[in-house]
């Protein structure tokens, strides 16, 4: 009798590949893949929000300005944008193990590069060496479990990658407050550094590959032109976000107008390229419907995240002077729960679909966000930690069914390409995000500071507006929402 469980067969090329026969369980070779690859992210996304709270004694420590420091985050968000879109072609060219021990292995030497920086350049290339091999790993999670989960078992599987992208960051703020308030700041990396080894040297004596590669070459001109229009958005996003503070930068403009023309130009080029399968990032999964609904979806529900978790931060300590402790913490049990929901959302996706999670959880994140326009100097911290939570479970009901649901909707061979274009599109969100919210809140705030308002008042003013304008968009996604479909159910234009 045929053995009920995931099959594992030997393509080809050597390569172990996972059968998508019906099944209620995942081999444990498969388990164990999937967990280091969840383990591994795990660190690397915690790593990326620790430093927020990091940044005012690093500028003490080694003597920096704040718009020098920026280039901290600044420099990981280019290089996420820079090598995320590669990431496609990567995956596709190169196995699943020597990506995840090249993925590592750099996050690893950029950990012990910032642990030991005697200064702050030496501080900054370490964190670009981190960005790249995050900026790996994520995407890899993603083709890994699309390869090898059938589709009746993905959306609890991805409902564990729920976890990973919603308890890190809870958890980065608290952390990083809790190590600062008795050591120095360098035992930020000197505590993930371990954990990012043991990772590192479990997965080369135990993860084996899982996908079919094929042989291409890198198109050097899509690079070019990559690099130029997703390192100029970003770039440019963030700094109208730098200039709305007042801080001396390039002109946003500049970048902005570049990374728009070089888009066009990589668009263009792509669409060329990718008749003959050489594209570096190919549109093609963009054709079917559901995953353009997916990711429009996420790069919303994403702005909202990233600019509520700029927003809240500086209302609770500007506005109710709370502590960044006492901040971190009144975020966190958001946090945990959006995760904590991710495996439970997982699970009522493989039996009922998306619509029936998505629907209500685009209800509950415009709620959340129209609730936060009524924020005031005397709003209850308890209030604002209610409304946190409601938004948190909101995005969980959500995460999970787009992530699983958008990929899914893609033919096999282009699953690493959507991995990374949900990857890329994300990094774009949060910098739009961020960029939209601050905007926002420091005009509508300057506006009431001359209209003779108190700088707590004026400020609670310009974070009213702020969360307005993320009220509006959410809106849009409680529309789309209505249109999600599982991707079995329909005849997807890519099939």
């Amino acid at each position: 009798m045929p053995d009920n469980r995931l099959a594992t067969e030997v393509a080809p090329d050597g390569v172990e590949s996972g059968a998508v026969a019906p099944t209620d369980r995942l081999e444990p070779s498969t388990r164990l893949v999937i967990s280091l690859l969840l383990v591994s992210a795990f660190v690397v996304i915690l790593n990326e929000t620790v430093m927020g709270v990091a940044l005012p004694r690093i500028m003490d420590g080694l003597g920096v300005p704040a718009t020098s420091a920026q280039w901290l985050t600044t420099a990981f968000m280019l290089t996420m944008a820079v090598v995320i879109p590669i990431s496609g072609f990567l995956l596709q060219r190169f196995n699943t193990r020597p990506m995840f021990l090249a993925a590592m292995s750099l996050f690893s030497l950029g950990t012990l590069l910032c642990a030991i920086s005697p200064g702050f350049a030496a501080l900054v290339l370490g964190r670009v060496v981190q960005a790249t091999g995050t900026a790996i790993m994520m995407p890899l999670l993603m083709t890994t479990i699309m390869t090898l989960v059938p589709p009746n078992l993905r959306g609890r599987t991805m409902g564990n990658i729920s976890i990973v992208m919603s308890v890190a960051p809870a958890l980065g703020p608290t952390i990083s407050g809790l190590v600062l308030s008795v050591l120095d700041w360098r035992w930020l990396f000197w505590l993930v550094l371990p954990i990012a080894l043991f990772s590192l040297g479990l997965g080369a004596a135990r993860i084996r590959n899982v996908t079919a590669t094929r042989p291409g070459s890198i198109d050097v001109l899509s690079v070019l032109l990559s690099a130029t229009a997703f390192g100029g958005l970003i770039y440019g996003l963030s700094a109208i976000g730098s200039a709305a503070h007042g801080a001396p930068t390039l002109q946003p403009w500049i970048p902005l107008t570049t990374g728009v023309i070089a888009l066009v130009a990589f668009v263009l080029r792509q669409l060329a390229l990718q008749r003959s399968d050489r594209a570096l990032l190919d549109l093609r999964t963009l054709l079917a419907p559901m995953f353009a609904i997916g990711v429009g979806l996420m790069f919303v529900l994403m702005a909202s995240l990233f600019g509520t978790i700029i927003l809240l931060p500086i209302y609770a300590q500007d506005v109710l002077g709370l502590d960044p402790l006492s901040t971190g913490l009144l975020l966190l049990p958001g946090g945990l729960l959006m995760g904590l929901m991710g495996p439970v959302v997982g699970r009522v996706y493989d039996r009922r679909g998306p619509r029936v999670l998505v629907v209500p959880g685009a209800v509950l994140t415009s709620a959340a966000l129209w609730s936060l326009t009524f924020l005031g100097e005397s709003t209850p911290s308890l209030l604002v930690l209610g409304i946190h939570v409601v938004l948190s479970v909101g995005l969980g009901l959500m995460f999970t069914p787009l992530f699983t649901t958008s990929l899914g909707a893609v033919r096999p061979e282009l699953y690493a390409h959507g991995s990374a274009l949900v990857g890329t599109l994300q990094q774009l969100a949060g910098a739009a995000g961020t960029a939209l919210f601050v905007v926002v809140m420091v005009t509508r705030a300057s506006g009431l500071s001359a209209d003779g308002l108190g700088p707590e008042a004026a400020l609670a003013g310009g974070i009213r507006t702020a969360f307005l304008c993320g009220a509006v968009l959410s809106l849009l996604t409680v529309v789309a929402a209505l249109f999600l479909r599982r991707p079995e159910e329909i005849r997807s234009s890519t099939r």
